[in-house]
């Protein structure tokens, strides 16, 4: 995530380095199997590398403070977990932080690499993953989900700003808002 959160904002024409940047970091990732079957044993192991010295560097609850900390972006740094909704959460967020003048630009995203990358699941009926391996989100047919890995940021900033600054405008965003459907 600390990569493409670079190649973000370098995209936006906004370079990281010596100067602070105004912009809070809203992310989340999936728990690190790789931390916790190899990295973590085998610091163990060796007596070298202190827990906490590994942990702020892989853990997911360290992820926006530690992009923050690195790019040197002095805005709000949230973690953000919610399961499959959290990338799209994290967005919400960040827009918030926007309105509420928390921040002048805000990275919002997320990011899952399963390890070891494997072919398939098994379903089993009742569960949250999909009989036949599809995914049909807000689709009558929906019936589940499946895994995947992918990474992903946006750099968001007020309309008002982004024009009279002349960047480049992909998307607005009109709205947004969280809910939960409960039991």
């Amino acid at each position: 995530f600390l990569e493409c959160a670079y190649a973000t904002l370098e995209q936006a024409g906004y370079a990281c380095g010596q100067e602070p940047l105004p912009v809070g970091v809203f992310a989340g990732c999936s728990v690190s199997a790789y931390l916790l079957e190899h990295v973590l044993p085998q610091t163990r192991a060796e007596g070298g590398v202190h827990d906490m010295q590994v942990m702020i560097g892989n853990d997911k609850d360290y992820l926006a403070s530690r992009v923050a900390y690195k790019l040197n972006l002095t805005g709000p740094a949230v973690s953000v977990q919610t399961a499959c909704s959290t990338s799209l959460a994290a967005v919400h967020l960040a827009c918030q932080s926007l309105l509420g003048g928390e921040c002048d630009m805000a990275l919002a995203g997320g990011s899952c690499v399963s390890l070891p990358q494997v072919a398939g699941y098994h379903y089993q009926p009742g569960s949250i993953a999909s009989p036949d391996g599809h995914c049909r989100p807000f689709d009558h047919q929906a019936q589940g989900t499946n895994g995947g890995s992918g990474v992903g940021a946006v750099l968001l900033k007020r309309l008002a700003d982004a024009l009279t600054d002349g960047d480049s405008i992909v998307a607005v965003i009109r709205g947004s808002a969280m809910n939960n459907d409960g039991s």
